[in-house]
């Protein structure tokens, strides 16, 4: 009987284990979204700003790590190109979670480098974008790129 109830708990224990062990399943939506995210990222370093505007909504806006805010499509598309041409090196956004807020509004979290700068730099930055669905696309509608500060001292 103690044998018989060795191996249920063992079984039970494997069957745990392994269920905790499947990936889970990412939805279209998530994966819609880390497609866009790349777009953008694509999109700035081709400086392409037709590219770049047909992935944010109308009323977009983005606060950059400088504390420059771009309100509207039209100044982020322009701003983007501009830090684009000016600043030398290679962007990667890695998006490490994706939120969903409702059925049509996501928050995509990430690190965001700047890679091969002058000097050989490398800028670490996390960003934040907030994306909506119109209609069948997902556009991205809020951008917020964070230079990691020291943690404030406690007394």
């Amino acid at each position: 009987m103690r044998i018989l109830l060795a191996m249920s708990c063992c079984l039970a224990l494997v069957a745990v284990c392994s269920a905790q062990a499947k990936p889970e399943k990412i939805s279209k939506d998530e994966i819609a979204i880390r497609e866009v995210v790349a777009k953008y990222v694509d999109a700035r370093e081709r400086i392409d700003p037709k590219a770049t505007e047909a992935l944010f909504t109308a009323d977009a806006d983005q606060l950059v790590s400088s504390g420059e805010w771009r309100k509207g499509r039209e100044a982020l598309v322009s701003g983007s190109m501009a830090s684009s041409r000016s600043s030398s090196g290679t962007r990667t956004i890695k998006v490490e979670s994706v939120r969903f807020v409702s059925k049509d509004v996501a928050i995509a979290d990430g690190r965001y480098e700047l890679t091969g700068q002058a000097g050989g730099a490398t800028r670490s930055m996390w960003t934040t974008l907030v994306l909506k669905r119109e209609g069948k696309t997902w556009r991205i509608t809020a951008i917020r790129n964070m230079l990691p500060a020291a943690p404030a001292s406690t007394r």
